[in-house]
């Protein structure tokens, strides 16, 4: 991780009211959250977990709550997510064949009994906070051999636009994004057990670099670093990062990368091993290979 820590602390108020005003435009700008949240729900075929509680982590406008309520129709499924905005999105959108309940509040601290949840899922929700709180507060909440299942964005996420502002000034205009290894440790630290990884990149291309500042900001994923810049950018400043960010356009296209990590860990029994037919972990060439095959189809 890097020294530069105000480049990863962030201010949770200013997250917050990112989301709120982003609630109305996040559903049509989220494509690639739609592309990751697809790809992490897809992992859960491959263990035979039946939860009876199910925690939705971020949940935004509830996409990922509607699916999990689909795929475990017998669950309690809990919409978590701590802008109030987003939730009454989530509540406007669901169906009432399949409801699900919903609860603003942080991840970091879940009005949520101990061991009361079966199967968490995040969707690209962990760079917005701080991983060890997180999850401690979910190992408390899982019961044992809960499972944790999540993605989040990796340190090559928008590495371009972090270059081209760096040609401009010193200030924090990027969110810096934990390596997947500090993510495996954390996990680790928080009493998890068999943590499986794994990484993939995902390239959007667009036209002009005000492009990607306006999806940013309809996904809410403003700059909320404790070291930003205060107050508006100046069109001085502006045109200049604009400029260095020419330097990666390929075939009249400027990249945008995300690096996505994609994690899950199971929570250990306190007091019986598991059996041979247990399903205890999944290896990382078996989700690969089972992925791949879903994806051939």
């Amino acid at each position: 991780m890097s020294d530069d820590i105000g480049a990863y602390a962030l201010e949770p108020r200013w997250v917050r009211r990112s989301f709120d005003r982003a609630a109305k435009t996040y559903d049509a700008a989220a494509v690639l959250h739609t592309e990751v949240r697809e790809n992490l729900l897809q992992r859960l075929q491959l263990t035979t977990l039946e939860p009876r509680v199910v925690l939705d982590a971020g949940a935004g406008t509830g996409h990922a709550s509607r699916s999990l309520k689909r795929r475990y129709p017998k669950a309690r499924v809990i919409a978590l997510d701590s802008s109030q905005k987003m939730l009454h999105e989530a509540k406007r959108q669901q169906s009432w064949l399949r409801p699900f309940e919903r609860v603003c509040a942080d991840a970091e601290l879940l009005p949520l009994g101990e061991g009361s949840v079966d199967l968490i899922v995040s969707n690209l929700m962990l760079q917005w906070c701080n991983p060890d709180a997180v999850f401690a507060e979910f190992r408390r909440v899982l019961a044992p051999h809960g499972l944790l299942s999540f993605s989040a964005f990796g340190p090559d996420t928008l590495r371009e636009l972090r270059a081209a502002w760096k040609q401009v000034d010193s200030h924090s205009h990027v969110h810096q994004f934990i390596d997947m290894h500090d993510l495996g440790d954390a996990l680790v630290r928080g009493g998890f057990a068999a943590p499986v990884l794994d990484v993939e990149r995902f390239t959007l291309q667009y036209l002009d670099v005000r492009k990607v500042a306006a999806d940013l900001k309809a996904t809410g994923a403003h700059n909320a670093t404790a070291g930003r810049p205060r107050g508006l950018t100046s069109t001085r400043k502006f045109a200049a990062m604009q400029a260095a960010y020419e330097n990666f356009r390929q075939e009249g296209r400027l990249p945008a990368t995300f690096e996505v990590v994609f994690a899950h860990a199971w929570v250990p029994a306190q007091s019986a091993r598991r059996t041979h037919g247990d399903a205890a972990s999944v290896s990382l060439e078996e989700i690969k290979r089972e992925l791949r095959a879903r994806r051939d189809k």
